[in-house]
C-alpha cells in the first residue's frame, strides 16, 4: 500500500465548508475521518459530498449501544458507502458479532464493498491511573490485548489503538489484523491532549496499517504543505519497502 494511502486525515472542524475546503486542499490524501462532532453538525450529506470529490470516508462514531441498535447503525453506514467505521470493543462480543454480520449482509444486499469495521480498545487520552478510576484494569496493554482478542474472534477487521500497542497487537494477532493508530504527531508538532503518541515513521516501522493525523495537518497555515512534509518524513525514514507492506 502506498504510504500516502495509509494516512487518514482527521477532519476535526465545525462545518462542512471547512471540511470540504480541507479535502480539496490536501490533494495526496485518500481517506478523511469524519468524527462525532462534525457528523452531528452536518449529517450524512457531508459523506456524500466527500465521496463526490473521489475520496473515502472513515466514519468515526465509536458506536457503543445494545447489539440491535449498533447493527442498524452499521447498516446505515453501509448505505452511505463509508470505507471505515468504528465501534467500541467494550460493547461486548454480541454487539461486535451483530455489527459484523450486519455490515456483510447489507453490503451484499446493496452490492457495495463492505466497510472495514474497527474496534476501539482504549482511548488514547486515557492513562493507567484514569483507567483505574473508571474501574478498568490499570494496565493499558493488557486491556488492549483482551479487547482486541474479543474483536478478532467476532470478525472485526482490526482495531484502533495507541501507537504503543502496535507491536504487541501484530505479534499476538498477525499482520492481517488491521491496526489504525491515532495519537500520531510528527516531531515538529505539539502533543495537545493525546497522551500516548508517536511519530508517523516510527508507527509505520512498528507495523501500523493506517495513521490518523489531524491537527498537525488541518491547523497548519498550509494543510497541503504539512501533508507533504509528513510524506517526506515517511519516505526518507521508512524507505520504499514500506510501500509494499500491508
Amino acid at each position: 500500500m502506498e504510504l500516502a494511502k495509509r494516512i487518514i486525515v482527521a477532519l476535526d472542524v465545525d462545518t462542512k465548508e471547512e471540511a470540504l475546503s480541507l479535502v480539496k486542499q490536501i490533494d495526496g490524501a485518500e481517506i478523511f475521518k469524519v468524527g462525532l462532532k462534525l457528523f452531528t453538525a452536518e449529517g450524512p450529506s457531508l459523506l456524500a459530498k466527500i465521496h463526490s470529490l473521489r475520496k473515502k470516508t472513515f466514519l468515526d462514531l465509536k458506536l457503543h449501544d445494545i447489539p440491535n441498535t449498533v447493527a442498524e447503525a452499521v447498516k446505515a453506514a453501509v448505505r452511505h458507502n463509508v470505507h471505515m467505521i468504528t465501534l467500541h470493543a467494550s460493547g461486548g462480543r454480541e454487539m461486535m458479532a451483530r455489527a459484523t454480520e450486519a455490515a456483510l449482509k447489507e453490503a451484499q444486499k446493496k452490492d457495495v464493498k463492505k466497510p472495514l469495521l474497527l474496534a476501539v480498545t482504549i482511548l488514547t487520552s486515557l492513562k493507567d491511573e484514569q483507567m483505574k478510576e473508571i474501574g478498568m484494569e490499570p494496565h493499558t496493554s493488557n486491556q488492549v490485548l483482551r479487547l482486541a482478542g474479543l474483536a478478532k474472534r467476532e470478525g472485526v477487521d482490526g482495531i484502533i489503538c495507541s501507537p504503543q500497542e502496535i507491536e504487541i497487537i501484530k505479534k499476538e494477532f498477525g499482520v492481517d489484523f488491521l491496526v489504525v493508530a491515532p495519537g500520531i504527531r510528527p516531531s515538529w508538532a505539539a502533543a495537545h491532549d493525546q497522551k500516548r503518541i508517536m511519530t508517523p515513521s516510527l508507527a509505520i516501522q512498528k507495523g501500523a496499517d493506517y495513521l490518523v493525523i489531524g491537527r498537525p495537518i488541518i491547523k497548519s497555515a498550509s494543510p497541503q504543505n504539512a501533508f507533504l512534509r509528513i510524506m517526506q518524513e515517511l519516505n526518507s525514514s521508512v524507505g520504499s519497502d514500506c510501500k509494499n507492506s500491508t
